[in-house]
C-alpha cells in the first residue's frame, strides 16, 4: 500500500477519470479539537458562510464539470448522531455541487458486508481507505490497487448503492 497525505488523497479523488465512490461508515467524526463549523453549529451559532467548504465543492465541480461521478453513501445510525444531523444539514452544498450521496440507515445492512474502514474506490481500479490518526483527525489515505481487495470494494460498494436512499428523501424521513 502507498500512504498519501490528505492532498494526495483528494488529488487522486479529484483526477479520477469516471468515478470516485466514497463509502462512510462512522456516525461521528469530529475529532477531540473540534471543526469549528459543527461547534458552531452545536452551540447554535450563526448560519454558516460555507467558506471551510469551498476547496472541496471546487473539486467536485471540477470533477463533474469533466464528466466524472461522484458518489457516497453514508451508513448511519438511526436516530442520527449530533453530527450525523449537522452533515444532513450541510450536504445540500454537496448536492449543488454534483456530488450524489445517499443515506443507508445502518439497520438495513448486513454489517458482515460492510467493513469497518471508509474507503474511496477510483475508478474501479483504486482504493484509498481512510486513515485517522490517534486523536481522530483525517490524516491521508492507504492506496492499493491488489485486485482482490478492489473487487471486494465494488461489490460493497453494488451491495450499497441499491439500498441507500436520495439525500433529499432521508432528509424528509428523519426529520418526520
Amino acid at each position: 500500500m502507498q500512504l498519501l497525505d490528505i492532498e494526495g488523497v483528494n488529488n487522486l479523488v479529484g483526477n479520477s477519470e469516471k468515478e470516485a465512490f466514497h463509502l462512510e461508515l462512522l456516525d461521528d467524526y469530529e475529532s477531540p479539537g473540534g471543526d469549528a463549523p459543527y461547534r458552531n453549529w452545536l452551540a447554535g451559532g450563526p448560519e454558516d458562510d460555507y467558506a471551510w467548504f469551498q476547496d472541496w465543492l471546487s473539486l467536485v465541480r471540477g470533477m463533474t464539470s469533466r464528466g466524472a461521478v461522484m458518489r457516497r453513501v453514508r451508513v448511519a445510525t438511526v436516530p442520527l448522531s449530533d453530527y450525523q444531523r449537522w452533515m444532513l444539514e450541510v450536504t445540500f452544498n454537496n448536492i449543488d455541487a454534483g456530488e450524489d450521496i445517499r443515506y443507508l440507515p445502518r439497520h438495513l445492512a448486513d454489517a458482515h458486508r460492510l467493513g469497518t474502514d471508509d474507503w474511496w474506490l477510483v475508478d474501479d481500479a483504486i482504493v484509498s481507505f481512510t486513515l485517522f490518526d490517534p486523536a481522530g483527525n483525517w490524516v491521508g489515505g492507504a492506496v492499493t490497487t491488489d485486485p482482490r481487495i478492489v473487487d471486494l470494494c465494488r461489490q460493497t460498494r453494488d451491495y450499497v448503492w441499491p439500498m441507500a436512499i436520495r439525500y433529499g428523501e432521508f432528509q424528509k424521513s428523519v426529520s418526520e
